[in-house]
């Protein structure tokens, strides 16, 4: 591991890791010896997510921005820079939903989605590549979904979700020869406030939803937010060195 600070411990910077998957990817990395930038719309939320490290015996900080603003990003990349060091791991998992048929979907639920999803990692990875260039090694991750296959009234958020597989596939053959790797998760049905809301919005009972989902995945469950987190951990490490513009669907199953 080559020392990106004074503690010697490479830094990692999670989007939207207040809560759900994001979380789950800080406490896991923060685990095996990252120090994290936990970086969510509202600082405030962060808090949690650092404290549980924290109390874990690592260390992390909550920074507060809105993925889609450059300014914000820059100051939160610099940020988290000068307070724990170069950041050389970027996991962009920052999402947001705004689901509804086509016919009914305004030009604000569509631009919201992208703005958050492909803004956000775009100028996120964009921030951070500079530090991984000039380490000489990089690690980034960015979260997709089974809903890039096509999902009934997600036409906004399948195509960010789409989007962010040729994106990742990209920065591989672009930042390859500086030592950055680039690959995508694409979760199914994972166990999270996201998808709470999904049930809320089909007035279907959160349980119930869960029972139907899980009797339709080959390995009969739906997903929890540390099954994403043990992937990640495994795209960033030294050993996936060689693994890079992939797309891993973790759903399960071959597909959801």
């Amino acid at each position: 591991m080559s020392e990106s600070n004074s503690t010697g411990a490479r830094v990692a910077i999670i989007t939207g890791a207040a809560r759900g998957i994001g979380a789950a990817v800080a406490k896991r990395l923060a685990q095996d010896g990252f120090a994290v930038g936990v970086v969510d719309l509202d600082e405030a939320a962060g808090k949690a997510t650092v404290e549980a490290i924290e109390a874990a015996g690592g260390r992390a900080l909550a920074v507060g921005a809105d993925v889609s603003d450059a300014e914000q990003v820059e100051a939160a990349v610099g940020r988290v820079a000068a307070e724990l060091g170069a950041p050389t791991v970027l996991v962009n998992n920052a999402g947001v939903i705004r689901d509804n048929m086509l016919f009914k979907m305004t030009e604000s639920d569509w631009d919201t989605v992208m703005n958050v999803h492909l803004r956000g990692a775009f100028l996120m990875t964009r921030a951070v590549q500079k530090h991984m260039i000039d380490a000489r090694w990089g690690r980034i991750v960015n979260l997709s979904s089974t809903s890039a296959l096509g999902n009934r009234g997600q036409a906004n958020y399948s195509a960010a979700k789409a989007g962010l597989q040729g994106f990742t596939k990209t920065l591989a053959i672009e930042l390859g020869k500086f030592g950055v790797t680039a690959n995508a998760i694409a979760p199914g049905f994972i166990q999270t406030e996201m998808t709470k809301a999904t049930a809320d919005r089909m007035g279907v009972a959160f349980e119930d939803f869960i029972a139907y989902a899980a009797k339709e995945i080959p390995v009969q469950r739906v997903g929890q937010p540390e099954d994403i987190a043990n992937l990640a951990a495994f795209f960033v490490s030294e050993g996936a060195g060689f693994v890079s513009g992939q797309v891993v669907y973790a759903a399960g199953g071959p597909k959801a």
